[in-house]
């Protein structure tokens, strides 16, 4: 399994980081928003853990959403 982390910047708004995780990862609006904290405050949030093709999979779509609205939003896989 491999999680899925996004990462703080100074410029990817907080709605747009829950919008990616309801979208993206299917997260209820409560939990995205208490990754999004994450995210914020420590500097990166772990969504979830998938196989690699998934996560892999949901990274790049995360990079082509923040990429359309042009912010510079990270998204990495680690293996657990």
């Amino acid at each position: 399994m491999y999680s899925v982390i996004l990462h703080n910047d100074h410029y990817t708004t907080m709605d747009f980081v829950v919008e990616v995780i309801v979208s993206v990862f299917q997260k209820p609006m409560i939990e995205a928003e208490k990754i999004m904290m994450d995210v914020h405050k420590k500097g990166k949030g772990t969504v979830g853990a998938y196989p690699y093709d998934i996560a892999a999979t949901r990274c790049v779509r995360v990079k082509q959403m923040a990429r359309e609205r042009e912010f510079p939003l990270k998204c990495t896989i680690e293996k657990v």
